[in-house]
């Protein structure tokens, strides 16, 4: 996705550690004709796959995939990056934050997503650990995520090898090749 690749060259920037700082236009402000360009291309990538529901996970997830449901006219669910006191029916699972660099409890649901077919999108796929415990969470719930969707996936982590393994199709809309000495480089 062109307009998205000459976003992440122009205004990303990169932090000792493979960090990508791309918080001035994807996960904290947010440009919105950027963020529905990156939504009709999911759509687009997405055509031919049967899915009932988008789901993703809190905070960064949440503004391509709610512009993706609203273009397909689907439901979004969204899972927690807690345990609320209040959820009914809760399915869980223990996800490591590459980012943050800790574990964490996500949950959802289980109304919502029981026996959906699943699409899952997200701002950044590294390790591939948030989808993983979202799978987690849909098998939990006789659910499936079908096919997973990512903003920007960073190239140099192992996140594509692990989902790879489970025979999910994966649509990444820009992969980072290299963060080394701070420079983005582009696949």
């Amino acid at each position: 996705m062109k307009e998205l690749k000459e976003r992440i060259v122009s205004d990303g920037r990169a932090l000792e550690g493979g960090i990508l700082k791309v918080d001035g236009f994807i996960n904290h402000q947010i440009d919105s004709q950027l963020m529905m360009s990156i939504a009709r291309e999911f759509v687009r990538r997405t055509e031919g796959v049967e899915y009932d529901k988008i789901v993703t996970i809190e905070a960064s997830g949440i503004a391509p995939a709610i512009l993706v449901a609203y273009l397909t006219g689907k439901p979004l669910v969204f899972v927690k990056k807690s345990v609320p006191s209040t959820m009914e029916g809760m399915v869980a699972s223990e996800v490591f934050s590459f980012t943050k660099n800790r574990s964490y409890t996500v949950s959802a649901s289980r109304k919502f997503i029981e026996g959906s077919r699943l699409l899952f999108i997200d701002d950044f796929l590294a390790n591939g650990n948030a989808a993983m415990g979202v799978v987690d969470i849909a098998h939990k719930a006789q659910a499936e995520v079908v096919a997973m969707g990512f903003v920007i996936e960073k190239g140099f982590q192992c996140g594509r090898e692990r989902l790879s393994s489970l025979g999910i199709p994966i649509e990444s809309l820009a992969i980072i090749e290299s963060l080394d000495d701070c420079k983005i480089v582009l696949r």
